[in-house]
């Protein structure tokens, strides 16, 4: 009678660890579809930070071109040589301008580009949910063996 219950004891504990089995394979499941669609999720981010990072970047270059040309038919309406002197002391001031503005904006998108990285403190129970299993199989095995 006593070797049956241990035997029923057993097979109570070993379907238990099947169940807790089951429920962190299904759990690891779902955590990698969660992080599937979140992957998903980033990358779409991530193009529409880089067509709004080209789109402004050739909004810039074209308003620098007007601004450029402008500055250069005023110039050459007033009779001065748009190559020399402060005319092209304006239009290269202009290009320094704007290409600090370029430099600051690729900064700007670098670190919106890296604030999507995933952390790696986030969860992802790929291996906490077997861990807990093993934990829990083995104090099931301890408590029946003490």
């Amino acid at each position: 009678m006593a070797a049956l219950a241990s035997v029923a004891s057993l097979v109570g504990a070993g379907a238990g660890v099947y169940a807790q089995t089951r429920q962190a394979q299904s759990q690891a499941a779902l955590a990698q579809a969660q992080a599937a669609q979140s992957q998903q999720a980033e990358a779409a981010r991530q193009q529409q930070l880089v067509a709004q990072q080209s789109a402004d970047a050739a909004t810039r270059q074209l308003q620098l071109a007007r601004t450029v040309a402008s500055a250069r038919a005023r110039a050459g309406a007033s009779g001065i040589s748009a190559d020399d002197g402060s005319a092209a002391a304006v239009t290269a001031g202009l290009t320094g301008d704007a290409a600090a503005a370029q430099n600051a904006s690729d900064q700007v998108y670098q670190a919106r580009l890296a604030s999507g990285r995933a952390s790696l403190l986030n969860p992802d129970a790929s291996l906490t949910s077997y861990v807990r299993a093993g934990q829990s199989f083995g104090s099931a095995v301890s408590s029946l063996l003490g």
